[in-house]
């Protein structure tokens, strides 16, 4: 694979022992991991799709960024209705990713470079073709079969109307009916999300029996963790009522009714799971990870679901949603440092995901000026804050989104069910550039004419890896120094942040006892709060000063801070 060294040459040290004490370091807790979107990583069969085996040849490549693992994106059969979020079967690998005795390799291999595995679980609903759903449907109004979703009698004369007001997040009633198996009109079901993907009912004791039992069965299969997905979820108000605004979560695209999320029960659900990593790493001394998607509407809720008994962490998205303004990234730190890490956990920081516009994008103006050096800064800026952080497939190498998709081109299905492209999520997935001037570049096995499942730009010639690594100062360089220095200086990761005095447009903070970062958030030079050529910036920073749209690393020994 172009970029790729062998694994002789990327060997690190095994995946890090858990700390079982309180005073003990968690691996978890300042580590930095790579989010693989599958699908768009690495095809190594040539139909344009990519694949486990394809994330497995790409291992070497993560270990030489410099990153302590990977998440990987749901490889479950599936229809794809919602590339994988929609789960037929989870205990097993949709055919178009490979099989087990391939993730089984990929965990192996992963684990002798030290990278540690996380794995997408989707708690909060099913797809169609799930056993479940599909028993669910024969049964019988009121039966134990349909007692696993939410199914409910309609409204109206002849239940014609659905059950309660709710709208989808992706668009449109968030209630489907169904003909009964004597072909009269029926039930209908919730879906939060899209009809193909119908909500559990977790107040049925069995859901969280099989739950259970899934956790159960990839932690025998050696992963170090879950990603879980709408972690807010699973449970919804117990009396379906009447929302005053149904349709706040269809124009957020997020999870704002809260009769439909952030119900007090699913604490109960992350304390179950913790039990069960905490008897897994009792039996081996290697801790397991629970990270969920909690998007609530402040930090001190989040704060709620990495109590010590919960999910090790949960990603903040402040971080990732804040306008580029030196006050605006002050205040989200500030919030996250107060609430989540009082809790003992670690924020967990994003910039980047599969959901959200790619920064060098968002952080542009008008012109598209200064989105790549802005993105750059916000990295150094992540990666010198207190915690752990993920980046996102792309993002080592700059990709701007990919923002003029044809509509037919488009898979999303958020555009499926609403016609707007406003929140389309297909821009950020288009499959990774490797090597070569014109598609696939190098991303499929596959022939010339092989093309991949969303369309590549021509300008990906730019972005491709083997370009990056050759050149000195990319993207993948400043990652790779920025992660390798923080693996190194014990004053990055966890610990203390202390803020310095600064400019209009400039944050500065030390880390520890030496490390200090300054972010200029203006177009103006401004001087630097140290003298000398600093440790590392994100663009060339003349001696004494620090440029606009730039941040940068100094060691000090503060005793003139």
């Amino acid at each position: 694979m172009p970029g790729a060294p062998s694994a002789a040459e990327s060997v690190k040290s095994p995946v890090p022992a858990a700390g079982l004490g309180p005073s003990q370091h968690h691996w978890w807790s300042d580590a930095v991991l790579y989010q693989v979107y599958i699908r768009s990583f690495l095809d190594s069969t040539g139909d344009g799709v990519g694949d486990l085996a394809g994330v497995r040849a790409g291992l070497p490549y993560l270990s030489k960024l410099g990153v302590d693992g990977i998440w990987l994106s749901p490889f479950y059969p599936s229809p794809q209705h919602d590339h994988g979020y929609d789960v037929a079967d989870y205990c097993a690998v949709d055919p178009v990713y490979g099989d087990l005795e391939e993730f089984d390799r990929l965990v192996a291999d992963a684990h002798r470079l030290g990278l540690c595995v996380v794995i997408d679980i989707v708690p909060n609903h099913t797809s169609t073709a799930h056993a479940w759903f599909r028993t669910a449907l024969a049964g019988s109004p009121g039966s134990p079969e349909r007692a696993r979703y939410h199914f409910a009698d309609g409204r109206g004369e002849h239940g014609e109307l659905p059950p309660n007001n709710w709208r989808a997040m992706f668009g449109g009633p968030a209630w489907s009916r169904i003909t009964e198996p004597d072909g009269t009109p029926g039930q209908w079901y919730l879906h939060m999300f899209t009809p193909e993907q119908p909500d559990l009912n977790w107040r049925d004791p069995r859901v969280g029996d099989d739950f259970e039992r899934i956790v159960r069965f990839w932690l025998d299969r050696g992963v170090d963790g879950f990603r879980i997905d709408v972690a807010t979820g699973l449970f919804r108000h117990p009396d379906l009522p009447d929302s005053p605004d149904p349709g706040a979560d269809e124009r957020a695209r997020d999870s704002v009714n809260p009769l439909a999320w952030n119900q007090p029960d699913v604490h109960g659900v992350w304390r179950r799971w913790r039990a069960v990593c905490e008897e897994y790493t009792a039996q081996d001394g290697r801790e397991r990870l629970l990270v969920g998607e909690v998007s609530v509407p402040t930090a001190a809720d989040q704060a709620r679901y990495v109590r010590p008994d919960e999910l090790h962490q949960a990603f903040f998205f402040d971080l990732l949603s804040a306008p580029w303004d030196a006050d605006a990234f002050r205040r989200t730190i500030d919030d996250a440092l107060r609430d989540i890490a009082g809790t003992g956990s670690t924020v967990t920081w994003v910039l980047n995901n599969h959901d959200q516009v790619r920064s060098v994008t968002r952080y542009g103006d008008d012109t598209g000026v200064f989105g790549a050096t802005r993105a750059r800064a916000a990295a150094l800026l992540m990666l010198a804050l207190p915690g752990a952080a993920y980046i996102y497939q792309g993002e080592e190498l700059g990709l701007p989104e990919v923002v003029d998709l044809p509509d037919e081109a488009l898979t999303d299905p958020i555009f499926r069910r609403t016609g707007s492209r406003r929140y389309v999520r297909d821009g950020c997935r288009v499959p990774l550039p490797w090597s070569g001037h014109a598609s696939p570049f190098g991303f499929t096995a596959g022939t010339a004419t092989s093309q991949p499942w969303l369309p590549q730009p021509a300008w990906f010639a730019e972005h491709t890896t083997d370009r990056a690594l050759m050149d000195t100062t990319s993207f993948w360089h400043l990652y790779r120094d920025a992660l390798s220095l923080r693996s190194r200086l014990p004053q990055l990761g966890t610990g203390t942040l202390r803020w310095l005095e600064s400019p209009r447009d400039v944050l500065t903070f030390v880390r520890g006892d030496g490390v200090v970062c300054a972010v200029n958030f203006g177009e103006q030079t401004v001087p630097a709060p140290l003298p000398g050529t600093p440790l590392l910036s994100s663009a060339p920073c003349p001696p004494g000063l620090l440029p606009g749209n730039t941040a940068a690393w100094w060691i000090d020994s503060l005793t003139s801070l």
